[in-house]
């Protein structure tokens, strides 16, 4: 018999999860019928939810053995959700899935045939449409994958989800990475191993409402950028050159300025002083945020504490 683990973050989605145990409930069925050779495992990650999540996680458990769960001591983030769970997964395959219903549980029987009997080390899921998203929203994530296809040498692809199966061997070897900063989806595509697309509509939630804001995609997105690419410190480097050669000439303009008594470009001068003093913070604002996911790194924390697990 191979075992399958399904990892499942949630934070505070005490509205979606009747849903989702409901519909998985039905596809582990049927799926087990038509592979008799599977058994299940499915691992719920409870984020540090404030509401009633981790009752009714605990709820199902007693009456379905294949549930199994841990509980933050407090909310870690998404990342460290879904560590946690292929940390403690079991399984000869492991996926992990949105517990909202975005992810469509129907296509978990296609993924298991494709890692195992196709050859594939794992099976990863984009959307092609982001029908029912905000168009700003839409837009600004459209312009991040084209961004990140472009300066890092990891790929990320553009609607991929986190939804996906692995092999065991792809499972480990994304556990291996013991990034402080995670970004999932980076870290699949620098691992590497064959990987098979599937595609799908965009689905919205069953209930309840995202828990990612703009601002905290804003966020995922710039630390994304940081931990695969370098590139931003290398644009600086560019610019300081260049501006060094700028700024001599402007220097020379302003001293001409000065022996000749043209004091009408001295807003000019100032114009091109704060120009440049803007450029430095800047420069060293971008610096600062690599020093500090470094100064994270070598702290050696921990990625999450586990208050409660079966």
């Amino acid at each position: 018999m191979k075992l399958i683990s399904i990892v499942v973050p949630c934070w505070n989605e005490e509205e979606v999860i009747p849903f989702f145990y409901d519909e998985m409930n039905k596809t582990l069925n049927a799926f087990g019928k038509e592979c008799d050779d599977v058994e299940f495992e499915l691992i719920f990650v409870d984020d540090g939810s404030k509401d009633k999540t981790l009752e009714l996680i605990k709820s199902y458990a007693k009456n379905d053995s294949r549930i199994r769960y841990v509980s933050f001591s407090r909310n870690f983030g998404k990342e460290a959700a879904l560590y946690a769970g292929f940390e403690n997964a079991k399984g000869d395959y492991v996926a992990c899935m949105d517990v909202d219903l975005q992810d469509p549980p129907g296509l978990l029987p296609e993924m298991y045939r494709a890692v195992s009997d196709e050859g594939y080390d794992s099976v990863a899921t984009r959307r092609v449409t982001r029908k029912g998203e905000p168009p700003i929203r839409s837009f600004f994530a459209r312009r991040f994958y084209a961004l990140m296809d472009k300066i890092c040498s990891t790929e990320v692809v553009d609607g991929a989800r986190d939804y996906r199966m692995m092999t065991r061997q792809m499972t480990d070897a994304v556990l291996s990475m013991g990034d402080y900063n995670r970004f999932t989806k980076g870290i699949y595509g620098w691992v590497g191993f064959k990987t098979k697309w599937l595609e799908f509509e965009n689905i919205e939630r069953v209930a309840g409402e995202t828990k990612w804001s703009f601002w905290k995609l804003l966020i995922y997105a710039i630390e994304g950028i940081i931990a695969f690419s370098t590139v931003p410190l290398e644009i600086i480097a560019w610019i300081g050159g260049a501006l060094t050669g700028i700024s001599f000439i402007f220097t020379i303009a302003a001293i001409i300025c000065l022996i000749t008594g043209i004091w009408g470009s001295l807003p000019l001068v100032i114009a091109v002083i704060m120009f440049f003093g803007s450029m430095n913070i800047l420069a060293v604002g971008i610096a600062a945020l690599y020093l500090s996911k470094t100064y994270l790194e070598t702290k050696g924390r921990p990625l999450y504490i586990a208050k409660e697990l079966t």
